[in-house]
């Protein structure tokens, strides 16, 4: 499946900006758990946005990047 890059990066954008504005409540039950895995995707997220803006593709539009999908 192709995304085009533009879309890829915006979308990992607005993840990152919605786990920021995230206020655990630690009071909950399991809520550690939860900021914990926030933690670990946010910090995903960054390096996927890093990999993307380091990456040359010679043989592919520059706009398109091919995602694999585990469904």
């Amino acid at each position: 499946m192709a995304v085009k890059q533009t879309d890829l990066e915006r979308a990992l954008h607005e993840l990152i900006d919605a786990l920021d504005r995230r206020v655990p409540h630690m009071e909950r039950a399991g809520e550690s758990s939860i900021a914990s895995d926030a933690a670990r995707l946010r910090a995903a997220a960054v390096k996927r946005l890093e990999e993307l803006g380091e990456r040359e593709r010679p043989n592919t539009p520059s706009d398109v990047v091919a995602i694999d999908r585990d469904d």
